[in-house]
């Protein structure tokens, strides 16, 4: 399948997020990040902001603020989980639904796997594959998934994790985060 240019920048753009917040970037990665450059767009300037809090950090700052943010000890400040952020608890109906839609699209849980599907970084993963083809899937499926399983919540959690009096890095990735779902859910208003 031919995925065409503005589909494949999603998919990286997704897959970014993902990886980002799902671990912290090592420190291969960060010196990848310091070189980023944008234009005077939202996206543009956001691109240029993640690549100066790059430039500004390293691996162990980094995982230290990541380990802060989403693990802690216990808990961290933010939990990046549809549910939470929808009922106000882990694993509740957000999650079901989002079980019932992976099996419909034929994406099966790996074995072994302790992080609830509905965590950012694994919905964000999910995006990748559907714009940029690697799942396999109907036309439109990446619009239906992002309107069932993140419009209502995952710009707050951009916004959340761009305010945190923790992150210094990480608000760099939330307001990329933040900007790109912005115009995701413009675009998806779109007729297709």
């Amino acid at each position: 399948m031919s995925v065409d240019e503005v589909d494949f920048a999603r998919a990286q753009e997704y897959s970014l997020l993902s990886s980002l917040l799902s671990v912290s970037p090592d420190a291969r990665l960060l010196s990848r990040l310091a070189e980023l450059r944008g234009d005077q767009s939202p996206l543009g300037l956001a691109h240029t902001a993640l690549g100066k809090a790059a430039a500004r950090t390293d691996a162990e700052i980094t995982a230290r603020e990541h380990f802060n943010l989403f693990v802690g000890l216990g808990r961290g400040e933010l939990l990046p989980y549809a549910s939470y952020y929808l009922t106000g608890s882990l694993h509740g109906r957000p999650l079901a639904n989002l079980r019932q839609a992976l099996t419909r699209i034929g994406i099966e849980r790996v074995s072994g796997q302790t992080e609830p599907e509905d965590h950012a970084a694994i919905l964000l993963e999910i995006m990748a594959g559907l714009a940029g083809g690697e799942i396999p899937a109907p036309p439109g499926t990446d619009r239906e998934f992002f309107d069932d399983h993140l419009a209502a919540w995952i710009k707050r959690f951009f916004s959340d994790l761009e305010k945190s009096a923790s992150a210094d890095f990480y608000a760099a990735v939330g307001r990329l985060g933040r900007t790109f779902i912005e115009i995701e859910a413009q675009g998806f208003l779109l007729p297709p």
